[in-house]
């Protein structure tokens, strides 16, 4: 498509759609960060908290919420994943 604005001609293209989120390359950590698809990507530094709305940015793209919930950069969610507490093992008798 060809536009005139001030006796010049213009080409618009077309707006590029997709439903793939890019994983930006943010760590710049020396050693770098785990990966979002690493098992231990909760170790990843954080880039940007929000402890008022329950949630951070780490540098692998990964969203970890305050219940130990996470939202990939793919993504994919991750549900609620509390360590289970060893300091109160109670024996039954």
């Amino acid at each position: 498509m060809d536009s005139t604005q001030g006796g010049r001609s213009q080409q618009r293209r077309p707006a590029v759609t997709t439903t793939q989120r890019k994983n930006p390359h943010m760590c710049q950590h020396q050693p770098a960060c785990p990966t979002s698809d690493s098992a231990d990507r909760e170790a990843a530094r954080p880039v940007a908290s929000h402890p008022e709305q329950g949630w951070s940015l780490l540098c692998n793209g990964v969203v970890l919420f305050e219940d130990t919930g996470e939202l990939l950069p793919d993504g994919q969610v991750i549900g609620p994943h509390r360590p289970a507490r060893t300091d109160r093992i109670v024996t039954a008798a």
